[in-house]
């Protein structure tokens, strides 16, 4: 963090929005997301604890990290000199992850947090906070951030967040970013013109060290998709819809299935065009629970609501859950084809020629398209084993309309036509 020599405008307002005479005072949350480098983390911690001994004696607080490791030396190593440097008395206990901090008098303790894993959460549970900071919140599974928040129940406690951009579809640029008024959070977006340590020198080496989508998250501080994407041709604009047709000449169901990881069930509706009506998508690690093949297949015949279906597409590899839905007999099941090349390729041209549409409550597979990627170096032949799980059943529903014949026959068919070819 090094010595202060002047603060702009936006630090000068991160570091006193709570002061009793700022107009964001009642605020209960700030959050600061933007470029690398442009001062955000270093003014925030000092802000907080600032804030803390202002507001409260004898509390305890929480800093959190990814890591533990990586929270001491973002946060906790170059804040302590300053806060010396301030006046206070700074005690770290490495072995109980806390720092005691003492200034005229009042005493205040901070826990050390790391959030690197669903598991994590449990590390939080259990302590009772006056105010917590969030250091990379973007980094953190949601379930260790909304039990750091819970566990916030002195009354005048504060959140604190900062990170540096993701994708335009994470939880917390969806649930905090977007709805910070909602939420009654102050949000502040920096670049590094915000940090006047940065010399303009630095800055253009900075500008200079990325491109792409690392360029417009670390330098221009945007929430944009990643690089290398399997399907840059997927457009919200184009290919999700809030309207649906009246009525569709066919239904079916794709299911990518998972135990440890997501399932994925897709709803599609056929005419001249195939729409993804809805879907079911359940994540075991985000819910801390597994389901059986039972309580999918409850979630199948809810996702069918009742349609003629005509077939459910499955997950080749799921035998269990192939052989559940025939012995329960309603369905007809069809192990799905699981050439993964020939699939993207397939599903590529269905998005380029607008034959490949989705519904606007359909949010995790079209969270999934601007998530799914290449493996670096790998000339685009191999996929990230990552936010794949909509985009696989997606591809088995595309392989299969193409396997039976149906994919150009009932989409070029004109209207009023007969059809003299039978389909599944």
């Amino acid at each position: 963090m090094g010595k202060f020599k002047r603060f702009s405008q936006k630090q000068k307002l991160l570091l006193s929005w709570w002061c009793n005479n700022s107009s964001y005072r009642d605020k209960t949350a700030i959050i600061c997301d933007g470029a690398v480098r442009s001062g955000k983390t270093s003014c925030m911690s000092l802000s907080f604890v600032l804030w803390a001994f202002t507001r409260f004696d004898g509390e305890v607080f929480g800093l959190c990290g990814k890591t533990i490791l990586s929270l001491r030396r973002n946060v906790v190593a170059p804040l302590l000199p300053v806060l010396r440097s301030l006046g206070y008395s700074c005690e770290e206990k490495i072995s109980g992850n806390y720092l005691d901090l003492r200034l005229r008098g009042k005493r205040n303790r901070f826990y050390l947090f790391g959030g690197k894993d669903e598991g994590s959460a449990a590390l939080i549970q259990g302590v009772t906070l006056a105010g917590v900071l969030c250091d990379e919140v973007a980094l953190m599974p949601r379930s260790f951030v909304e039990q750091a928040i819970a566990r916030c129940s002195v009354a005048g406690s504060k959140l604190w967040f900062n990170c540096n951009p993701e994708h335009p579809f994470h939880w917390f640029y969806l649930e905090w970013i977007q709805k910070a008024e909602e939420k009654n959070a102050l949000h502040l977006h920096f670049r590094m013109e915000d940090n006047p340590s940065l010399s303009p020198a630095l800055r253009r080496r900075y500008e200079t060290l990325y491109s792409g989508a690392f360029y417009e998250r670390f330098v221009l501080g945007h929430w944009t998709a990643q690089s290398g994407q399997v399907y840059p041709m997927f457009d919200p604009a184009r290919h999700v819809v809030r309207e649906l047709p009246d009525r569709f000449d066919s239904y079916y169901i794709s299911c990518d299935y998972g135990i440890t990881n997501p399932a994925s069930f897709g709803l599609w509706g056929c005419n001249q065009k195939w729409y993804r009506i809805d879907e079911y998508y359940f994540d075991s690690r985000r819910e801390q629970a597994r389901r059986t093949d039972e309580e999918y297949y409850a979630e199948l015949e809810r996702l069918a609501g009742g349609r003629e279906i005509r077939a459910v597409i499955a997950d080749p590899s799921a035998s269990s859950w192939i052989e559940c839905i025939r012995r329960h007999g309603k369905f007809r099941v069809i192990p799905a084809n699981n050439d993964v090349q020939r699939g993207i390729s397939l599903v590529s041209d269905a998005l380029r020629e607008g034959k490949l549409l989705f519904s606007d409550q359909c949010a995790d597979s079209i969270r999934e398209f601007s998530l799914y990627c290449w493996e670096e170096n790998s000339g685009g032949d191999r996929v990230k084993k990552q936010d794949d799980h909509a985009m696989d059943d997606i591809r088995y529903f595309v392989s299969q309309m193409a396997d039976q014949g149906e994919e150009f026959f009932v989409l070029s068919i004109p209207r009023g036509a007969s059809r003299n070819k039978e389909v599944l």
